[in-house]
């Protein structure tokens, strides 16, 4: 069966419509065009991601059901508090945000990734203009882990986490939901469910929902300093 993908223009930043994303697979919406903080911009405001591996064109998704976390409803498992209560990883939030990029791309195979080269090279300048942001894990002056996402309004868009040690990105994730509550973030969109994801607490919501929350929280601020660079804990 043949399918039709529009091709984005890399005279423009525009999308199709959401809507039109195909189901199988699941959320593909268009190819093409390219990486820069522009048309990124562009996309996360629409709920918009790319997600492509090596050897591929740049793939753009909007997939239906979305995977998201409330941060309000997120409760670490007892077995986490009683970990980290032991163990006490620091937990900083834009400290080491290139490094964490580079730490989520280092710890997989390149057949395995998406984050490409040049990927990597997007979202370090995504970060640099004040958009991508991270949570980092730390035993002691190790990076161990964390996550990385986009920052739209009073949603945040998670890229990727990482733990090289046992459970640094589930602590990255528990402190981050508290802060961004505090700060007046109200979704955490994690794109496609997995089983990882799904034994945090994510749920599913359909595309139309999702949507619905992002255009309602896109142009609203968060609190002030809700992402200066910062300690989240530190025993």
């Amino acid at each position: 069966m043949t399918l039709y993908l529009p091709e984005l223009s890399l005279s423009n930043t525009q999308f199709p419509d959401p809507s039109l994303a195909l189901a199988e697979p699941n959320g593909l919406l268009a190819f093409g065009g390219d990486l820069s903080l522009g048309r990124l911009q562009s996309a996360y405001r629409q709920g918009i991601f790319p997600w492509y591996s090596y050897g591929e064109p740049i793939l753009w998704w909007s997939p239906s059901p979305r995977a998201v976390f409330i941060p309000e409803t997120f409760k670490p498992a007892k077995s986490l508090v009683k970990f980290q209560r032991k163990q006490a990883y620091t937990v900083t939030l834009n400290h080491a945000t290139e490094a964490l990029i580079q730490l989520c791309a280092d710890t997989r195979p390149d057949e395995e990734t998406w984050i490409t080269e040049q990927m990597l090279a997007a979202y370090k300048a995504f970060a640099r203009a004040g958009s991508c942001h991270s949570v980092e894990v730390w035993d002691g002056d190790e990076l161990i882990g964390g996550l990385y996402g986009v920052s739209v309004g009073q949603v945040f868009c998670g890229e990727s986490m990482v733990s090289v040690k046992p459970n640094a990105s589930k602590v990255a994730l528990w402190y981050f939901c508290q802060h961004f509550i505090s700060h007046g973030g109200k979704l955490i969109d994690c794109q496609i469910m997995n089983p990882h994801l799904a034994s945090l607490g994510a749920i599913e919501i359909p595309r139309t929902t999702f949507q619905d929350y992002l255009l309602e929280s896109r142009d609203t601020s968060m609190m002030a300093g809700c992402y200066d660079s910062q300690q989240l804990f530190t025993s």
